[in-house]
Parts: C-alpha cells; structure tokens; sequence
C-alpha cells in the first residue's frame, strides 16, 4: 500500500480540528475512546472505509462500527426498537455498541456495514472522541487501530507500532480507560442477544432490561454480523496457553491476583496483582503486546474468573488462542 506520512497530533483544540478535518476529506485517523484506540474514516465515505480494510488487511465480510456523537444523531442511523432505546438511553455514551436494522436514512456505507441490513452504533464516552466526532460532524467508522489479527491498542505508542506510515494521523489522547473493546448487543428482531462480550457486563445490562440476554445472532449463519466475531481475532505472533498453572521454560508468563507463576518463564507480567478484573482489563492488550516478544514462542495464562469483565478478558484470550 502507499506510504502515508502520518502526523502525530495532541488532543488541543487546534490537533482536533486538524483530525476532524482530514477525516472529513476522507483520511484516516486514529484517536482514543475510553475503550481502545480506534482507527476512524468518515463511515459515509466508501474510498476512505476501504482504506480501514487496507491499512488493518482486515477481512472485508467483517462490519465495522460506526461511531457518533449523540444518541440523537445516531437514531438517523439506525431503527431503535423500545429495547434498543432503553439501552442507549441508560448506557451511551459508553462502552456499548448495538446493532439495529439500518434506518431509510441511514449514510453508512454498505463496505462498513458489509453489506447487511443492520448497522452497528456507539456513542463513545471520551472527551477526544467526542471532539473529533464533532469536528467531522458524520459517523465514523472506527474499529481498534491495530493490524488485522493483532492485539488491540491501548495508547498512541501501540496505534504507532501498528500503523505508522499507513494512516494520515493518530491523536494522542493518553491511555484509554476501559481497555478492551464495547460490548456488542444484536437489536434485532424481537431479542436482544449478547454478540461480543466487553466494556460493559451482563448483569448491568440485564438489570436495564429486565430479562436474560440471548446468546448469539439469530440466522447468522457463516458471516459476522457484527464486529469482532471471528474465531481467530486479537492474536499476538505467540502461541496463547490458557487457565495455565505455571510457564514453562521457554514461555512468558500473564498472570492475575498474587503469587507468581511458577516455573521458570522467559519474561513475565501481572494482569492485576490484586486480583481486580477492571484493572486486568485495562491491562490486557498491553500486557500481551509487552510479551509478544520475537524470542518468544508462547504465553502460559493464568486463569481468570469469568464474571463481570472477566467474561470480556477470557472472550479476548480464547480469541488470542484460536488456531490460525
């Protein structure tokens, strides 16, 4: 692909404006969200979604999201039933992304959406992004700004590590809060059902609703319908070892809580030594990509609770260790 040369902008009114507008002519821009660091193009724009694709070498079947600034702006987007509307209304802004059948005025485009009839919505709860989305005034498409298959970045340093030379421009806006991406909720029909488990758990979402979330898309059949739903998907060059007792000789170790691993690991890091799942999270692409070394050849992992964002971090490592 051709060389971009990527500037390296603040998060001041003037760096923002500048993101807002190359975005607006159809560039790429990387920019924080209180989950991960997201690679955004004007979502109503095809040219500049395919360069998302490109620039990840992201499968192309694969709908990205489209970010808003508002709940107002994003019901142009999407047909929100009483369900949809409930969750928006108590979670967004926030870590919360929910696909709805595309509304008659819906601007995305069909590359972003990958040709479906549903669109995938958020409203971010992050000063920058919310900045930047304002400055470019359409939704943005903005899947996590790493490599296709890579983990997910967590600072501008990681977006960099990545991307470097194949975007127009990352805006550091620190490290992101959260730290592993929305959860993803199908609106579709008459269910509500769990696609991708993330920043935000079950049971706050069930407490809204009233009922049990089901599990899966209804008639997905092969194809994603969302995000983040393949198999293989977050994966470090390592072999990823799950609910792990100890590393072997010639592997790292990823632990959670207190106490060490055991054995002897070639390099080693704690999720959160206080066993806290918020601070795992947080932790967790970080972490993977500071083991991810080229000496390394696998990463043994601890085992991790699967409640609250546990479920998130254990979906994550499950796709880290996917065959590929």
């Amino acid at each position: 692909m051709t060389h971009r040369n990527t500037l390296h902008l603040g998060s001041d009114p003037s760096s923002l404006a500048t993101a807002g507008r190359i975005l607006a002519e159809g560039g790429l821009v990387s920019f924080p969200t209180e989950t991960v660091y997201g690679l955004g193009a004007d979502a109503t724009n095809g040219r500049a979604v395919a360069g998302i694709y490109e620039a990840k070498g992201r499968p192309r079947f694969n709908p990205l999201i489209a970010h808003l600034a508002s709940f107002e702006l994003a019901r142009g987007q999407g047909v929100f039933s009483p369900a949809a509307e409930r969750l928006a209304r108590a979670f967004w802004p926030g870590p919360l992304t929910l696909v709805v059948p595309k509304a008659p005025t819906c601007t995305v485009s069909e590359i972003a959406t990958a040709g479906l009839d549903s669109v995938a919505l958020r409203v971010p709860d992050h000063p920058v992004a919310h900045a930047v989305l304002e400055a470019v005034g359409r939704p943005v498409a903005a899947p996590s700004a790493n490599r296709s298959g890579h983990v997910s970045a967590t600072t501008a340093a990681h977006v960099a590590a990545d991307l470097d030379g194949r975007i127009d421009a990352i805006v550091d806006g620190g490290a992101t809060q959260v730290g592993v991406e929305s959860t993803i909720l199908s609106c579709l029909g008459d269910r509500v059902a769990m696609l991708r488990p993330g920043g935000l758990s079950r049971d706050m979402i069930e407490d809204v609703l009233g009922l049990a979330l089901a599990e899966g898309p209804e008639g997905a059949g092969d194809e994603p319908v969302a995000p983040g739903m393949l198999a293989s998907h977050y994966a470090p060059r390592a072999h990823v070892r799950l609910d792990a007792e100890e590393a072997g000789p010639d592997e790292a170790w990823l632990g959670f809580g207190p106490g060490g691993g055991g054995g002897q690991p070639r390099v080693a890091a704690n999720l959160s030594p206080n066993g806290d799942l918020t601070e795992a999270a947080a932790n967790l692409f970080g972490m993977l990509r500071l083991l991810d070394r080229a000496d390394i050849h696998a990463i043994a992992v601890a085992p991790i609770p699967g409640e609250g964002l546990g479920e998130a971090i254990r979906d994550r490592l499950a796709r880290a260790a996917a065959e590929r």
